[in-house]
């Protein structure tokens, strides 16, 4: 008796340990098949609401950036001027022992007086240029048509009849601005007062100092101490970037435009102070003033009066020269690759950013964008390598 007992409390125990498909297939209500369909459903939905949430919040950036874009330009523009000038502030206050508010006011005077001065003295020239260029512009253009014409008649043919096809479009487009001129002057004004504000941004965030990190990280008291610090430490990183590159390619741009203003001037090109000038400020973003040049210069030297090939070839050394000149001496002892991007990295970067934040922002703030991301994915990495080392460490 004892042993029918224990036989029929071991078969119950293995009749309670199967699975219920198995002891009553009638009873079920989902098969397999349904069940893994319904995980493979939960999943999709899941990804749909996911991408759906992305694009809203995409939405919602851009709507942001294009309600607010003179006052993000603005702020932009301060705050990257107060990290180029930061390091000066702190010199006149700890090692000349001027008072905080002393040291700002002279460090700003000093710079837009300095600024001012270089516009007095660049501005007749660049005025003449500037006139002369649009004079002769009209002819130069044509003359650009007719050679690009005669030695590529196929191309020249498709060009002119996509032009065509789309010559209604913007045409109408033209017609809306010229209808509309009160839009583009209040489109103007309001950029022209967005820049006129960035000394009083530089000024008070110059002022804060320090005082604007104790208030993030007294914003960021709510969260568990580990979240702070690696928020903190991700601020810092982006502001070390930003702060990093804006200082070298600040100096690079100006050391760049000087070679090409005096280059230029020494081979003959016309206008050659203007666009040596404008293409070096364009190499605060890299590669661009070289890319844009190439696309103009060329061009310009070949079509000009006295111009030619010699010419061509001259203009073209002059972009090699000035391009080795910065990757062999300037961007190693001014940057020493504090970015850490490869070239090609630096140049999608500026197409995507240009594109993502519209414009101008984008392109200033690309490679310290870029940068930084590939930081906080360095972080990560290390993290998920230390974690799947360690699996029974905790985070």
């Amino acid at each position: 008796m004892p042993d029918n007992r224990q036989d029929s409390l071991v078969s119950g125990s293995k009749v309670a340990g199967q699975n219920p498909a198995e002891i009553d297939p009638d009873k079920q209500l989902f098969n397999a098949v349904q069940l893994r369909l319904f995980r493979y459903t939960a999943v999709l939905l899941c990804l749909v609401v996911l991408a759906a949430l992305i694009g809203i919040i995409g939405w919602s950036f851009g709507w942001i950036l294009n309600a607010f874009y003179n006052l993000l330009l603005s702020l932009s523009l301060a705050g990257i001027l107060a990290l180029v000038l930061y390091p000066v502030m702190e010199f006149l206050e700890s090692r000349l022992r001027f008072p905080r508010l002393l040291a700002i006011i002279l460090l700003l005077v000093v710079f837009f007086v300095g600024i001012g001065g270089l516009i007095f003295l660049l501005v007749p020239i660049l005025v003449s240029q500037v006139v002369q260029l649009m004079t002769v512009l009209p002819d130069a253009l044509a003359s650009f048509q007719a050679h690009f014409s005669a030695h590529f008649p196929g191309l020249s043919s498709m060009i002119s009849t996509s032009m065509e096809s789309s010559g209604g479009e913007e045409s109408e487009s033209v017609l809306l601005g010229v209808k509309n001129p009160s839009t583009a002057i209040m489109s103007y004004l309001g950029r022209l007062a967005a820049i006129s504000f960035v000394p009083l941004f530089l000024f008070f965030t110059l002022l804060s100092g320090e005082l604007l990190r104790g208030q993030a990280s007294e914003l960021l008291s709510i969260f568990h101490e580990a979240t702070q610090k690696k928020v903190l430490y991700f601020m810092d990183v982006f502001i070390g970037y930003v702060s990093a590159f804006f200082q070298g390619q600040l100096i690079i741009a100006v050391c760049m435009g000087i070679l090409y203003a005096m280059s230029f001037t020494l081979i003959g090109l016309n206008f050659s102070v203007l666009a040596g000038l404008v293409l070096g400020l364009l190499n605060i973003v890299p590669f661009l003033g070289t890319l844009i040049g190439l696309l103009v210069i060329l061009p310009m030297a070949y079509l000009q009066p006295d111009g030619g090939v010699e010419l061509l070839v001259l203009a073209g050394l002059v972009f090699a020269a000035v391009q080795l000149v910065e990757s062999l001496l300037l961007t190693p002892n001014v940057m020493a690759n504090r970015s850490g991007l490869h070239p090609a990295l630096v140049v999608i970067s500026l197409f995507f950013w240009g594109t993502a934040l519209g414009g101008i922002i984008g392109l200033i703030l690309a490679v310290p964008l870029t940068a930084f991301f590939v930081a906080i994915w360095g972080e990560i990495k290390t993290s998920l390598k230390r974690t799947l080392n360690n699996p029974d460490e905790r985070p």
